[in-house]
């Protein structure tokens, strides 16, 4: 019987990050001198391989969006690699660049401020095809009306504007967008947290279908354990600019091994089962990514630390073949 860390290795790499750090100045005095920086993101390393959905959750001001805009490059990072099918993304000049971000796409959280208000879906999708070139530009109508139908809208829906859409809708336009360029990355920044409910279980399930018809592979990126479930394939968690836990997703909601990931997953309720989880409150506030804590950056709240946790910090170890978590008690 082959493992999934097996069937892992036998996939093609995608994308894969090495020590990626961004760290933001902070400038202050009359000369405005760096004074100090902002540790977003602080040596974050993971793989992606083709066809699979990794999704990074967090709490707010964890580096998990942080971490999405430094692989696309919307901000440059500090430090580190991003190497993408090989090609080193850092080493890429504009133009360079420009042309690989055909094959990198972003579908953002808030769909009604990613789209022009002043353009039809048809201008905003037609301007996508101009830019990379995908199709020639007598067959832009026929690849529009298709790119429609593809996200379950009608086809008369590109001689209309944003603001005539709902929330949903505009959504679907936004994946549209990001299908309009083939690519073979997405990355889907709280795509859904945006949305109701119900509206946020159809676009799921839109991108999944999406994700077996064009063969797509996904980062998906958000705060809600719920919707990771439904979608995910690995699991990573962020806290405080750093990676604490990585396993798929069956490993780390039946056996998380981290304090941290363990007082999420107690937070999510379970209305199928007669007994009750017992809920961890963790105490205090997240520390300030300016000041981060020494040795794990986790043991200011955690209630398992003792003093080595203040002093050394934990590396990630292997708790099985699909699973590493950073404790020095896993």
């Amino acid at each position: 019987m082959k493992t999934q860390a097996n069937e892992s290795k036998q996939k093609n790499v995608l994308l894969e990050v090495t020590g990626l750090k961004q760290h933001f100045p902070i400038k202050g005095g009359i000369f405005g001198r760096v004074v100090n920086q902002v540790k977003a993101v602080d040596d974050v390393s993971f793989t992606i391989y083709e066809g699979e959905t990794v999704s990074i959750v967090g709490e707010s001001g964890c580096g998990k969006s942080t971490t999405g805009r430094a692989i696309l490059r919307l901000d440059e990072p500090t430090d580190g690699q991003i190497r993408f099918q090989g090609k080193d993304l850092l080493s890429l000049g504009p133009n360079e660049m420009r042309k690989m971000r055909k094959d990198l796409q972003v579908i953002f959280q808030d769909p009604f401020a990613s789209l022009n208000p002043r353009q039809t879906v048809g201008e905003i999708l037609r301007e996508a095809l101009s830019i990379q070139k995908v199709v020639p530009k007598q067959k832009y109508r026929e690849r529009i009306i298709e790119l429609l139908e593809n996200v379950g809208l009608r086809a008369d829906s590109m001689d209309r504007y944003p603001h005539e859409f709902s929330g949903g809708q505009r959504q679907r336009i936004g994946i549209a967008r990001a299908l309009a360029v083939e690519p073979k990355l997405i990355i889907c920044d709280e795509a859904v947290s945006a949305l109701d409910v119900s509206i946020q279980a159809q676009v799921l399930n839109l991108l999944k279908e999406l994700q077996r018809k064009f063969k797509l592979t996904y980062l998906f990126i958000s705060h809600d354990l719920g919707v990771v479930r439904h979608i995910s394939d690995r699991v990573i968690v962020m806290y405080l600019g750093k990676i604490v836990e990585i396993a798929d997703k069956k490993s780390l909601f039946d056996n998380p091994q981290h304090p941290y990931t363990k007082a999420l997953l107690s937070a999510i309720p379970l209305p199928e089962r007669k007994e009750k989880r017992e809920r961890i409150l963790l105490k205090g506030d997240v520390p300030s990514p300016i000041n981060p804590p020494t040795g794990c950056r986790f043991h200011t709240r955690c209630p398992f630390a003792a003093d080595i946790c203040k002093e050394r910090e934990p590396e990630l170890q292997a708790v099985d073949a699909t699973h590493q978590a950073a404790c020095h008690f896993v």
